[in-house]
């Protein structure tokens, strides 16, 4: 039994590894592309579309002012922007410092309504009735954390009418605004960088996949309203609305060079409260299209199942599977130096185990290549502190990212039995 497991990992560590090596060559491939072409400023923005820009915002108060100035700041003719701020539930000042900045005479003529509510949903409670007020032919989704570079919607719309009939979303890139606060916040900013900058390039360059972030992108007016909205019964309403897009034949195109910066957390009990929630909610938007492996749907819903059931339950279990084993024999061989009777609980024939050790080594030397790599392609991040918080992060950061998904997991078996109300957590945001 002990070898069947050992090899089981093995195989799928060989299998994870081979699936980042295609997606790195894909996100190479991609960047390499985008260096030749360049970036491109239109003349003018006469053909662009109308947009609504949405901000849901619950107790924001300590940053919903920044934010909201660099949506209204944006690179876009300001008649074809409608800006909501949804003020949900607050208790906070929130709704005061949205009331004194719209009083400003600079922004007298803006389209710019606070909508002040209380009621059920959270985020996406939220997003819905924001979508009843909405004029705009696209919706653009900012965080209440968010600041948009200038140009960042500016380049949405543009890659929305690359392929206006075909695109039925289009996200850009985030980036961590606190990245060199410590060192959890800068393991999520190479998290960060290496998920935008390999993972989403590589699939959208060799399948078209993508997948919408939550915030700092844009949507079809049209179709979210015949998807029914944001569904507030799901825990990552964006993941959850993006296998939506994908079942109606639409796709979800990546604009790079549409740019936001974010706020993450700073102390590890916020981190871990954010990440369960995103991880629970991924797990069940797995458990709800797993449905699409077995019926006529495209072959590119089947492959972002798939892709989303090896990243949380294949591979996970494998990982943490040899985790205890490598872990559990090396105690053991420092515990015989002592007591040479003490004997492994898990004990291999022939050369299984340095066949486990040399997977491990492989799959450690491309988690770093790949944050490398992503690091190379964002200017100023390539840097020995980053490569060094790289080669760290692995034994610390990501083993994290085990127990969070172990405990996401549970959390969400418990809630099917005893049928437990999820509760949407609202991360903390720092001044």
């Amino acid at each position: 039994m002990a070898d069947f497991l050992l090899l089981m990992s093995i195989l799928s560590i060989w299998i994870s590894v081979t699936e980042s090596i295609v997606i790195m060559a894909g996100a190479i491939r991609f960047i390499n592309k985008q260096e030749k072409k360049g970036i491109q400023i239109p003349e003018s923005m006469d053909d662009y579309p109308t947009v609504t820009v949405m901000v849901p915002a619950h107790n924001e108060g300590v940053v919903i002012v920044s934010t909201v100035e660099h949506i209204l700041r944006l690179n876009y003719p300001e008649h074809k922007v409608q800006v909501i701020v949804i003020a949900d539930n607050c208790t906070d000042n929130t709704a005061e410092h949205l009331k004194e900045l719209k009083a400003k005479t600079s922004y007298a003529d803006r389209d710019f309504t606070i909508l002040e509510r209380t009621g059920t949903g959270g985020k996406s409670g939220a997003l819905n009735d924001g979508l009843e007020l909405a004029w705009g032919e696209w919706i653009c989704i900012y965080d209440a954390d968010a600041a948009p570079e200038r140009n960042a919607l500016m380049f949405l719309t543009q890659k929305a009418l690359e392929n206006p009939e075909k695109y039925g979303a289009v996200f850009g890139r985030n980036k961590a605004r606190n990245r060199g606060q410590n060192f959890l916040s800068r393991c999520i900013n190479l998290e960060l960088v290496t998920v935008q900058r390999v993972h989403h390039t590589g699939l959208w360059e060799l399948f078209k996949l993508g997948t919408i972030p939550g915030t700092n992108y844009i949507i079809k007016a049209a179709l979210i309203r015949e998807i029914g909205g944001w569904d507030p019964d799901a825990i990552t309403e964006d993941t959850a609305v993006s296998f939506d897009i994908l079942t109606r034949g639409q796709l979800i195109a990546l604009a790079p060079q549409a740019e936001a910066y974010q706020q993450e957390p700073e102390q590890l009990s916020v981190y871990m409260k954010q990440r369960q929630r995103w991880s629970k909610g991924n797990y069940q938007v797995v458990i709800d299209n797993v449905k699409h492996l077995f019926d006529r749907t495209s072959w590119r819903i089947k492959l972002h199942v798939l892709y989303y059931a090896a990243s949380y339950f294949w591979f996970m279990i494998a990982i943490i599977v040899s985790d205890i084993i490598f872990v559990s024999n090396l105690v053991y061989q420092v515990i015989a130096l002592f007591n040479p009777n003490v004997i492994s609980p898990f004990q291999f024939s022939g050369d299984v185990y340095v066949y486990l050790v040399i997977a491990w080594a492989l799959m450690y030397y491309i988690y770093v290549l790949q944050i490398n790599l992503a690091l190379s392609a964002d200017i100023g991040q390539s840097n020995t502190q980053n490569f060094i918080v790289a080669c760290l992060s692995y034994f610390t950061y990501a083993q994290l990212f085990l127990v969070i998904s172990v405990k996401a997991f549970i959390s969400l078996i418990g809630d099917k039995l005893f049928r437990r109300e999820t509760k949407w957590y609202k991360t903390q945001r720092f001044g």
